[in-house]
């Protein structure tokens, strides 16, 4: 229950973070911001737990997390310009 809080948190901050350090115009609002943060968490989480960096239920670290937000957000630029 600690690691899901505490992923949603960092996931919150990381969302706004990561869209002031990835260079480019993104037109996303607030929500989407935050929605790619958490995600971008969660991968880094998962990824994390996969390479054994992160022992199960522990949170994502803040960089591995802002990395992972950026990545999901280049991703999203991608498939929207596709669109």
């Amino acid at each position: 229950m600690f690691a899901l809080l505490g992923t949603l948190i960092v996931g919150l901050i990381v969302g706004l973070i990561a869209r002031a350090v990835k260079p480019g115009d993104d037109k996303l609002g607030w929500i989407m911001t935050i929605v790619l943060g958490i995600a971008g968490s969660f991968l880094a989480r998962y990824v994390g737990v996969a390479m054994g960096w992160y022992a199960p239920g522990a949170p994502a670290g803040w960089l591995a997390s802002i990395f992972g937000a950026i990545v999901l957000l280049v991703v999203y630029g991608l498939v929207k310009k596709k669109a």
